[in-house]
């Protein structure tokens, strides 16, 4: 049912996606761009859906109250206490060593700005994260110019710089900007 829910968002909006599944592996480090507007968030869901991919995502603790709560969790929202002693990284890395599965889904910051101009180079969490967890980054997109979605590859993090402009490289073929210091 929720495969056909996903699929139905696409048909909806308009969009296309293509997956190539031999892409995804057991754990993973799931990255996007371009992320311009809300709707990518839903097309994201909706993809992870169709996948049958059980998603977990960084939100800050402080949203993990009230009746709030309970949704976060169930969207595999994971509690992010950015002042605990333990660093982001090494707490994410202990989560993909306790799990026999797990997608860790992360858009880079930086990439939501309303023009070229103002956007700043994306920051490089996720590959410390991906790294240090020793996972594949997957690279997902969405091009709201062609309608288009999906998975365009995966990259093992080796060296950051040359990673970031394997990075921004495929994402290119797709016709989008990958900003990268």
């Amino acid at each position: 049912m929720r495969k056909i829910l996903g699929k139905s968002i696409f048909k909806a909006t308009g969009w296309a996606y293509n997956v190539d599944p031999t892409i995804l592996e057991k754990k993973q480090v799931i990255i996007g761009f371009e992320h311009s507007s809300n709707l990518d968030t839903i097309l994201s869901l909706a993809l992870f859906e169709i996948l049958e991919l059980k998603i977990h995502t960084l939100i800050k603790k402080e949203l993990f109250k009230g009746p709030l709560k309970p949704v976060l969790k169930r969207l595999g929202g994971i509690a992010v206490d950015r002042k605990a002693s333990k660093d982001i990284v090494t707490q994410m890395v202990e989560l993909f060593n306790q799990n026999d599965s797990f997608n860790l889904v992360i858009a880079p910051e930086a990439t939501r700005a309303k023009s070229t101009e103002e956007r700043k180079p994306i920051r490089t969490g996720f590959w410390h994260i991906a790294k240090a967890a020793n996972v594949p980054i997957i690279l997902m997109y969405a091009n709201p110019r062609t309608k288009q979605g999906g998975i365009l590859g995966k990259i093992y993090p080796d060296d950051l710089q040359q990673d970031l402009e394997k990075i921004k490289a495929l994402y290119a073929e797709y016709g989008i900007d990958v900003k990268i210091s």
